[in-house]
């Protein structure tokens, strides 16, 4: 009887917390509130990662930019998203083993990763550094994917969040938990995301009830929606084994929970679900509760917006438009 008490009263103390979690954690309270993120600027609509793509983003609306790091020989901090560039420029190059000035163009037009029978397509062919991007959009909220453990890539992007004064609009983290942990000890001001690992982790928390307890250090979920990897609709150059599909399946039930979502939201932990390129991916993302999406179709997404008559910039966004 005493055992049952104590599990009864664990589950009921769990789910009122679940609830209620300001109860004990105290709500973070970003400067911003993206519903409409541009996936590399929008590698759908132009050549993914260029000032080009960042320019038509902003111009068509969007709340925030995600783009990608990695450092070049003579330690110039480069926008891309592959260090080595067959896939983006059709070379045998890596950009950590050759000068800034020595980086090939990008390719005409760039396969869309998570919708491969699309191109990304623009004039501007060149790999932009990150402090341009800096310069250019110095109200836009960015998110920041660290691709390598790299301490001093790590130390650059840092000292060029500080240097513009963006630590408050700027996110940043990376699949790796090593480097998350690494950002997050070199400036805890920057909004982490979560790494895989602590996906996992979260995941865990959420489904043994312990979640409500634990304090959480990041302030951006951002994860894949699995669902869309069921999709064979221009996903996939080559169909998807069973195996796969079942393991795509069970983490979309484990993951795209609404609970889940809606507890961290009333944590301050926003929810980023990604990358959507149709129109019932974003419908299920909101539904879902997903503070915003990332795409690769960024008018397509904003489309879908002004359809349905989703406000932007809601909240806590207390960053104001640039002018266009």
């Amino acid at each position: 009887m005493v055992l049952l008490a104590v599990i009864g009263g664990y589950i009921i103390t769990s789910l009122i917390l679940l609830k209620y979690p300001n109860l004990i954690h105290k709500k973070k309270h970003l400067k911003f509130r993206a519903k409409h993120i541009s996936h590399r600027g929008g590698a759908a609509e132009r050549l993914e990662n260029t000032m080009e793509a960042f320019a038509y983003a902003e111009k068509v609306g969007t709340d925030m930019f995600e783009l990608d790091c990695h450092l070049t020989k003579d330690l110039q901090v480069v926008v891309s998203h592959d260090d080595h560039l067959r896939r983006t420029c059709g070379s045998q190059v890596q950009i950590s083993q050759t000068l800034y000035k020595d980086l090939p163009k990008l390719q005409d037009g760039i396969k869309v990763d998570f919708y491969q029978t699309l191109r990304g397509r623009g004039e501007d062919r060149r790999i932009p550094l990150l402090k341009e991007v800096f310069d250019e959009f110095p109200h836009m909220p960015i998110n920041i994917d660290i691709k390598v453990d790299d301490d001093l890539l790590i130390q650059q992007v840092n000292d060029l969040v500080k240097q513009y004064n963006r630590e408050e609009i700027t996110a940043w983290g990376s699949r790796s938990d090593v480097v998350c942990q690494k950002l997050y000890r070199l400036n805890p001001r920057v909004p982490l995301f979560f790494s895989m690992r602590r996906v996992i982790h979260l995941m865990l928390l959420f489904w043994t009830g312990l979640l409500p307890f634990i304090s959480i250090k990041e302030s951006l979920l951002e994860i894949i929606m699995p669902g869309i990897l069921l999709s064979s609709e221009g996903m996939f150059e080559v169909p998807v084994s069973s195996k796969a599909r079942f393991i795509f399946w069970l983490l979309d039930k484990l993951l795209m929970r609404p609970a889940l979502i809606k507890h961290l939201d009333k944590r301050g932990i926003q929810t980023y679900l990604w990358v959507l390129n149709r129109e019932e991916d974003f419908e299920r993302a909101f539904k879902l509760g997903a503070a915003g999406v990332m795409t690769d179709r960024i008018l397509l997404l904003k489309d879908y917006l002004d359809k349905t008559g989703q406000q932007r910039g809601q909240g806590e966004n207390l960053i104001p438009p640039r002018c266009v």
